[in-house]
């Protein structure tokens, strides 16, 4: 028998994507329909997020010895270490929301333009791949539109990955041909196999037409206008996807990052706040500012409203600083130890419309307060639907645009515990702020001057933030978030304990809460003024 090689099967440049409506196309998964060949990456991010910095450690330690056995001995060897160093002991349901609510995000980063344009002009798509199919499989059906994924099984024992796995081992080599095979047993032969190495020859023969991906790591992704579906909601703690060098500097830079972010926090909450703003330059965090803010209140006057976009939960905090002045911070849900370090007055709202209008009307009285009415951040250049509240309570209104810029952490969870947002963004090594003052909403535009409704207020002001921040308008909320992230709600219990996923462990939740209970005792000085927390109805 002739020796099969890569020349044999074109390249898919070659491919036509016309008239393939009515087809079926069987793609291979990295370095086919993503750009990148190795898995690596996806099983560090799983690592992080299920078990933190030391199941990363871990995988990391292990990752010399899957890569010696998928180069010297076997693919699926590798990828058998691979699978143990990051799933093993890891509940099923935690690895299912982070492939749904992490990877897709990456996965999505990755996408090969070439092999997307064949794939999407077919009628039938089916994917094949050594990966987890609890990983991949998300991603695939929910944003890609494939119809079967065909990938490694993991073995489960009481809700909990063994890092084994079942259903005859990794599907790598001849296997992926033995699953392509009982797939479609008793139809003809798929028209089109996509791969991108020798392993990928045993099941390209069993097609009409086979293609290769040839390896050319410049080649831009697809980008994500092109998808079938954006992605608007993603989560996990890093920026970046971690290749293994970078996942090493990200391990060792973490004490470190931890130790700065304290100084951060420190400084921004016991200085005073028109002092705040030059320490935290001094320290790394650079604040843009745009605009002119309005000047403070009158004894005589009622206070402005301002309404901010909500890209992480300091943007209140960020604001106050630009304005140089102490407000206050309306929010809907937040947790307690967020509200111990927050050096500004927050006061949490009901979610009981009546009580809320009242309680904000009163406080307007007292002076300028600041919403963000999307009620809840989106990481992506997307605005929620504004809540009308806000509208209806003055016509003070001042818009402000706010953007914000990491570069390896995510300060916002859904999944994780919030009361560590302020820590991860700050543990970034130059994070950016910027704010922008818009103009003051116009009597014109407003529901007693103008006899707007609320809900044409608030898309107006939607719109203003939105074309400032070159973001786009959806009428998606805060529920539609966490029920795609979470598969809650999004409130936050008051006594009930945060779980921690991501990077944290209960001994750091220890040693933040001891630093915080012995924060409240220490004084802050004599132009320091503590400003005390509020509930509504106080």
């Amino acid at each position: 028998m002739a020796r099969t090689s890569a020349s044999s099967f074109p390249s898919i440049q070659t491919c036509s994507s016309q008239n393939r409506h009515d087809q079926t196309v069987i793609s291979d998964l990295n370095g086919s329909l993503l750009r990148s060949p190795s898995s690596f990456p996806y099983f560090a991010l799983t690592a992080f997020e299920t078990g933190g910095p030391l199941r990363l450690l871990f995988l990391l330690f292990l990752y010399p010895l899957s890569a010696f056995l998928h180069h010297f001995v076997s693919e699926s060897a590798g990828i058998q270490v691979l699978i143990f160093a990051s799933l093993a002991g890891a509940k099923l349901s935690t690895v299912e929301s982070v492939a749904r609510a992490v990877l897709s995000k990456f996965y999505a980063e990755d996408l090969h333009p070439e092999t997307w344009r064949v794939l999407s002009a077919c009628g039938r798509r089916c994917v094949v791949t050594e990966n987890p199919t609890v990983m991949v499989e998300p991603f695939l059906k929910e944003y890609l539109g494939v119809d079967a994924v065909v990938g490694t099984e993991l073995g489960v024992y009481r809700g909990r990955v063994t890092g084994l796995v079942r259903g005859g081992g990794v599907l790598a080599g001849d296997k992926k041909a033995e699953a392509i095979s009982r797939l479609f047993d008793g139809e003809s032969a798929p028209e089109i196999g996509i791969g991108d190495e020798k392993s990928d020859f045993a099941f390209l023969k069993l097609c009409k037409e086979s293609y290769m991906v040839p390896a050319k790591p410049e080649l831009l992704a697809v980008s994500s206008v092109n998808l079938p579906k954006p992605i608007i909601f993603h989560d996990g703690r890093l920026v970046q996807k971690p290749s293994p060098l970078l996942a090493l500097l990200t391990l060792l830079y973490l004490p470190f990052a931890f130790f700065l972010s304290l100084v951060r926090i420190v400084v921004g909450t016991l200085l005073p706040v028109h002092l705040a703003l030059p320490a935290l330059r001094s320290l790394g965090v650079r604040i843009i500012i745009q605009g002119t803010p309005p000047p403070p209140p009158s004894s005589s006057s009622s206070g402005v409203l301002f309404i901010l976009p909500h890209r992480t939960l300091l943007d209140p905090v960020f604001l106050s600083f630009s304005l140089r002045r102490p407000i206050t911070a309306l929010t809907y849900s937040l947790s307690r130890l967020s509200e111990l370090i927050s050096p500004i007055n927050t006061v949490r709202l009901t979610r009981h419309r009546a009580t809320d209008a009242a309680a904000i009307k009163n406080l307007l009285n007292q002076g300028d307060l600041a919403i963000c009415p999307e009620g809840t951040t989106c990481r992506e250049p997307f605005l929620l639907r504004f809540s009308a509240l806000f509208a209806e309570l003055t016509d003070e209104i001042v818009p402000v645009a706010m953007n914000v810029k990491m570069s390896m952490f995510y300060g916002t969870t859904a999944r994780g515990w919030k009361g560590l947002d302020s820590f991860y963004f700050f543990m970034n090594p130059r994070p950016v702020y910027e704010v922008s003052f818009l103009s003051k909403l116009g009597k014109e535009h407003t529901c007693g001057g103008g006899g707007k409704s609320s809900f044409q207020v608030a898309d107006h002001v939607q719109r203003m933030i939105a074309m400032k921040l070159s973001y786009e308008c959806t009428s998606l909320t805060r529920k539609d978030k966490y029920r795609i992230l979470a598969g809650t709600d999004g409130a936050v219990a008051e006594k009930k304990k945060g779980k921690l996923v991501g990077g944290g462990g209960k001994y750091v939740v220890r040693l933040v809460f001891y630093l915080c209970s012995f924060w409240e005792k220490v004084p802050r000085g004599r132009f320091w003024v503590k400003v005390p927390r509020l509930k509504v109805g106080e």
